[in-house]
């Protein structure tokens, strides 16, 4: 199947086809007592392309909770607002440790290694909070509810409220990082935004529509410019080094396009000039990202021949 003659649907048909046969293999987020009431198995795939065309399987417009794929948007919005002084506070490479370590932030001196860690997006959170008089949280879903054309998407509060509750490490992460200096706004006031936006919730359609900025260059759905084609491109280099947590080589290899996952079990990757494709299942594996995912998201570039490589 060469690429000018690519059937998006029959590759989504066999990208479910490679995800079924990971059945069992995966575990929700069961830290977060929300999100574990989810069926592992469960599983949807969306594709955009930027001609417009919309193709899906599965559970493709079922809404999940978007977790970590939320700190792409942050990040984006960040750099459409002209925030590149925030590269002084977050640094630009992968971590090598789980998402949620403390470990690194010891020795730097509370700079973060990326913007996708949940260090890197607390200082990310705080950073989109300042440049949007305190709405950082309420830009995340007015620019996912554009871009998806879904007015109803929103944050789930239960969800929230769960992370909230459970949230001990994700706070000892902001003390940390206020402790030295890199945090402006009250870590109170920044977790509770990180938390709203980590749980809005989100089908594959809306995501995968979303992503479409990435892949046009930095365009909006409206046809206006967010970002510069090189802002786009440069976002996409940290999705491939970094969003996948400390798996972002493993998933480089099987897949070969930028991605962010998240623990709901959600990965959006980008095609840049051609489409953005997420796929969804919560069971996770051991680095939090989904194993159904990956699957799918491997057998689609295997199988279509379309990577970034």
């Amino acid at each position: 199947m060469t690429p000018v003659d690519l059937d998006y649907q029959q590759l989504l048909d066999a990208s479910l086809d490679a995800a079924r046969r990971t059945a069992g293999a995966g575990k929700v987020a069961d830290y977060i007592p929300a999100l574990a009431r989810e069926d592992p198995d469960a599983f949807g795939m969306a594709l955009a392309s930027v001609e417009g065309e919309v193709y899906g399987v599965g559970d493709w417009q079922r809404p999940f909770s978007v977790q970590s794929i939320s700190k792409l948007f942050t990040l984006t919005l960040v750099m459409a607002r002209g925030g590149y002084d925030v590269w002084q506070r977050v640094g630009r490479e992968p971590s090598g440790n789980p998402f949620n370590s403390l470990v690194q932030l010891e020795t730097e001196h509370g700079i973060p290694r990326n913007p996708f860690i949940n260090a890197g997006a607390i200082v990310m959170t705080d950073h989109l909070h300042s440049l949007t008089d305190g709405q950082a949280a309420e830009t995340v879903r007015a620019f996912l509810r554009a871009e998806a054309g879904n007015p109803s998407l929103g944050t789930d509060p239960e969800v929230a409220a769960s992370e909230a509750e459970h949230g001990h490490r994700n706070a000892a992460l902001a003390h940390f990082i206020a402790s030295h200096g890199n945090l402006v706004n009250p870590v109170e006031t920044v977790l509770s935004e990180y938390y709203a936006h980590c749980a809005i919730e989100a089908s594959c359609e809306d995501l995968a529509r979303v992503g479409l900025v990435l892949a046009r260059h930095g365009l909006r759905a409206d046809g206006s410019r967010l970002l510069s084609r090189s802002e786009a491109k440069r976002i996409n280099a940290i999705l491939l080094t970094c969003g996948t947590y400390d798996a972002a080589g493993e998933f480089a290899y099987r897949v070969g396009l930028p991605g962010k996952s998240g623990v709901g079990g959600g990965i959006l990757a980008v095609l840049p000039g051609r489409a953005a494709i997420c796929a969804w299942s919560p069971g996770l594996d051991p680095a939090g990202n989904s194993v159904a995912a990956v699957a799918a998201l491997d057998a689609f570039t295997t199988l279509s021949g379309l990577s970034v490589f």
